[in-house]
């Protein structure tokens, strides 16, 4: 396809495709061209196959071991232990699986724009057909409201305009003509094209379609999407990090074993064996399941929020995440035209700075600014109170103008009845109706201000008609609205004692004024961002729009001071070659707070850029052109109500309400979630570590075995697990978004962590190694009540091991941990469990538990306690082995 079409004239471009503006094409040319082009679909990958889903669930390095466990189990005629992480694995695996499949969406809904119907020309008649079945060459009938079916060229247009901010980013309507243009004149300015996806807001038009399908620039920024590569997420880099360093160290521990064991002439068999029960002992088993449950918890909690996770490991990327890219239109803004600044006379007034109580005072000061919102009314085809989605949004922005200034639009047309009108035309750029007053007819014209000058003889100064002579005043005014990024409209009217005619309507008229239109900040976006700034989280804004407008709006929600440097706002144009721009542009990149008139293809090379230097980068988007870039960044967010069914497909994150300020309600609670996971990693690890030292040093030892493998498993998978998981659910840090990001190449795991889980194993066994030498020596008693001595005290101790998770600087007795209720909760819990399986038979027979005498209960909680008090002891008195502060 030809890519400068845009450049030709109507009839050259006709020709081109062999067309005619007449007939257009015929029955026989449409068929042997879906031969050629194909349908009108946008290529999609499909929905993601449920063997897919469950398969990206099983390929976690902790499964593989689990497996191997299971196997070697099995292989020693251990099936009740085999089946018991058989179990494990399957619980694991199904919560990960059911909470992505109830996510999983399609991309199906980009198909639904091609699978509506449009008015074509064919044969010389108007026929409805398939937008599917449209071909390059079809002559295509636009109005009002509908989505355009395919690129096509403009041939003939009547007050055309179109909403494109979801391809282009654009917060203004684009006015249509057919003139050729430049060469090389960018999409955003390509008004004589239009393209797939965005809809018409005003007027009628003609267009001989020039791109269908994947060729289109939809399809073009679809496929960009689809070739884009999902980067793992940092919690998935790190979980499998540690679960790489967790087989190492098993392998290494389970050898050390074996062979101690044989060269101290032990069974070989029996090492083996003794060696497997380490391996399933230095597993954290619970690992996957606490890590999958802490996530869904955060998950379910931002629901409750408005805002719906696809994916369980999005929740942890929100909380790493250190550059925030966001589009402007949608977003930072609200995506509706307001009345910023209203000039008329001498007077420049910023309408934030006047208030509606000051109304009648201003008036009276100003009658001038009275007329001027008169017209505004009169002028203009909107529907008061009414935004039905394809009235043109500056209508509807004069229109909520007047009402919110206490005038009622009704009464004002009732008092003035319209007697005629001529519609905006594209090439007049001006509109006009007269009015019939008591006395006269007033006539009131709005339009491009270059347009409306030339009709103007007087203006109005000091309340009185005087000559315009200060024209290039008055341009000076509205150029330097323009370059803040304001669209203009200017205004004008006479009075005449009959309706003029058409062709003298637009003489002598008398100029009022000209008002400038903004899509206005959010409001909550401000407050929002000095919340990330304290988080040292960097935010960007990167737009199709206008460089102007996009300054505006970053100083307004506090993303750029009033005095902007040079090198905050880079445009576009300046983003080509992005490798061979030099350091100097390289850093001034790497720096830059506002990025303008950027196309599809440039946010894609800036989050790549930006992930290339090390940083976890989220992308907030709604619009076509912001899919690539979403699904490229380490968590792609989506507006949820204003969002295009393309942005909200591909995104992990999406805002049902659409507020900014929900983004920093999932950030927090990405990092809660983060130190939540340090924290039952650490748990998990030194309760480990106390069962491989135990069983190791008891074998090296030759005292009585103080676990079993079947007893393992049931500690790992009770006694580990509640605790663990109730400190997953914990609330976190109350500063947590006071403190930086976390370094993206961090481990879960810091040197500080290593440290302390291996004091807290160490006190641990300690106090297990301690029982069975106390038993075995003092008491004399046999190997099955020693085993059974050792086998409550680990019970105890690990239970216990939960209240040194909090940092060394908090007090014991009031933290984190004992402020949460989960935790109590998780201990009452596991000692029932334990007293249960006690007093069942069968379950007692199966962990090989005996009578307990009542007399040896007390002497197992004081060997229990013990370990905790010498932890707390070392804890106190070394602050290297203080819980580092998250994320640092």
């Amino acid at each position: 396809m030809l890519k400068t079409l845009f450049a030709l004239s109507v009839e050259d471009t006709i020709a081109e495709f062999a067309s005619s503006r007449i007939q257009g094409l015929s029955k026989e040319e449409v068929e042997a061209r879906l031969e050629k082009y194909g349908l009108n679909e946008i290529p999609t990958q499909g929905p993601k196959p449920r063997y897919r889903i469950l398969a990206g669930q099983l390929m976690d390095p902790i499964i593989y071991i689990l497996t191997v466990a299971a196997i070697l189990a099995f292989l020693f005629s251990d099936a009740l232990e085999g089946m018991a992480i058989i179990v494990v694995i399957l619980i694991s695996v199904g919560i990960g699986f059911f909470m992505e499949l109830q996510a999983i969406r399609s991309l199906e809904a980009l198909r639904k724009i091609g699978q509506a119907r449009t008015y074509v020309l064919r044969s010389g008649k108007k026929i409805k057909v398939k937008a599917s079945e449209l071909v390059p060459g079809d002559i295509v009938l636009l109005v009002t409201g509908d989505i355009v079916p395919a690129d096509a060229r403009l041939i003939e247009v009547e007050n055309l305009s179109l909403k494109e901010s979801a391809l282009t980013g654009e917060s203004i309507p684009i006015n249509k003509s057919t003139g050729t243009l430049p060469d090389k004149t960018p999409i955003t300015d390509q008004a004589n094209m239009v393209f797939r996806g965005t809809m018409v807001l005003t007027g009628s038009g003609r267009a001989i379609v020039t791109a269908t399908g994947a060729h289109t620039q939809l399809g073009i920024i679809q496929q960009m999407g689809m070739d884009t590569e999902k980067m793992d997420t940092p919690l998935e880099k790190k979980l499998n990090q540690l679960s790489k360093w967790l087989i190492v160290l098993t392998l290494c521990f389970a050898l050390l074993i074996v062979v101690a064991g044989y060269f101290r002439g032990k069974d070989l068999l029996l090492m083996i064996e003794t060696g497997v029960a380490l391996a399933v002992a230095a597993i954290p088993e619970g690992l996957p399941i606490v890590a999958t449950i802490a996530l869904a918890q955060g998950m379910l909690r931002l629901s409750r929020k408005e805002v719906i996770i696809k994916k369980l490991e999005a929740v942890q990327t929100l909380g790493a995440t250190d550059i925030i890219c966001t589009d402007k239109t949608g977003t930072l803004t609200e995506d509706r035209m307001n009345v910023h600044t209203v000039l008329f006379e001498e007077e420049s007034v910023t309408v934030g700075h006047l208030r509606k109580l000051e109304r009648s005072d201003f008036i009276a000061d100003h009658p001038i600014f009275e007329t001027i919102i008169k017209a505004s009314i009169l002028c203009n085809n909107a529907t008061p109170n009414l935004d039905d989605g394809q009235a043109d949004s500056i209508e509807l922005a004069l229109m909520d103008f007047a009402i919110h200034w206490g005038y009622d639009p009704v009464t004002i047309r009732k008092e003035y009845p319209e007697q005629l009108e001529l519609p905006f035309d594209a090439t007049r750029k001006l509109m006009a109706t007269v009015n019939q007053s008591k006395e006269s007819f007033q006539v009131f014209v709005k339009g491009a201000f270059e347009s409306l000058v030339d009709s103007c003889d007087t203006v109005i100064e000091d309340g009185k008609r005087k000559s315009f002579n200060n024209v290039a005043d008055w341009d000076k005014k509205v150029n330097t609205l323009a370059l803040q990024g304001l669209r203009t409209l200017a205004f004008a009217y006479k009075e005449t004692k009959g309706i003029p005619k058409k062709e003298t309507l637009f003489q002598n008229l008398t100029f009022l004024g000209v008002m400038g239109f903004i899509d206005p900040a959010r409001k909550d976006v401000k407050a929002t961002l000095k919340i990330y700034k304290k988080a040292g989280i960097r935010v960007l804004m990167i737009t199709g729009d206008h460089p102007g407008t996009s300054q505006k709006i970053a100083q307004e929600v506090g993303l750029l001071e009033s005095s902007v440097p040079r090198n905050k706002i880079v445009l576009g144009k300046d983003l080509e070659n992005l490798e061979n721009g030099g350091q100097e542009n390289f850093s001034r990149l790497l720096e830059a707070a506002v990025f303008a008139r950027v196309t599809p293809k440039q946010k894609l090379d800036l989050i790549t850029l930006y992930q290339k230097n090390g940083h976890v980068v989220g992308m907030i988007g709604d619009g076509i052109n912001d899919v690539p870039a979403l699904k490229k960044a380490d968590i792609g967010i989506a507006m949820g109500i204003r969002g295009t069914e393309a942005a909200r497909e591909v995104a992990d994150v999406i805002l049902r309400n659409d507020k900014f300020t929900a983004i920093e309600l999932a950030i927090h609670q990405g990092r809660v979630v983060f130190q939540n996971i340090r924290q039952f990693v650490v748990y998990l690890l030194s309760c480990n570590l106390a069962e491989i030292v135990s069983v190791g040093l008891a074998a090296l030892l030759n005292l009585p075995s103080p676990l079993l493998p079947l007893q393992i498993l049931f500690l790992n998978l009770v006694t580990d697990v509640f605790p663990a998981l109730a400190l997953g659910l914990g609330k976190g840090e109350a500063d947590s978004m006071e403190q930086p990001p976390k370094n993206p190449k961090d481990p879960i795991m810091h040197r500080k962590d290593w440290y302390m889980t291996a004091i807290y194993g160490l006190c641990i066994s300690l106090s297990v190694l301690g029982i069975v030498i106390y038993a075995n020596f003092v008491l004399k008693l046999s190997p099955e009540i020693i085993n059974n001595m050792a086998f409550y005290t680990l019970i105890l101790a690990q239970l216990l091991n939960v209240f040194n998770m909090p940092k060394q600087k908090q007090a014991f007795f009031i933290n984190e941990v004992t402020k949460n209720p989960w935790i109590w909760a998780a201990l009452v819990v596991s000692l029932i469990i334990t007293m249960v399986v006690y007093s069942i038979p069968l379950a007692a027979k199966a962990l090989s538990l005996e009578h307990f005498p009542l007399g040896l209960l007390g002497v197992t909680i004081l060997f229990a306690l013990g370990s905790l008090l010498l932890a707390q002891v070392i804890k106190r008195l070394s602050g290297s082995f203080e819980m580092p502060h998250s994320g640092n």
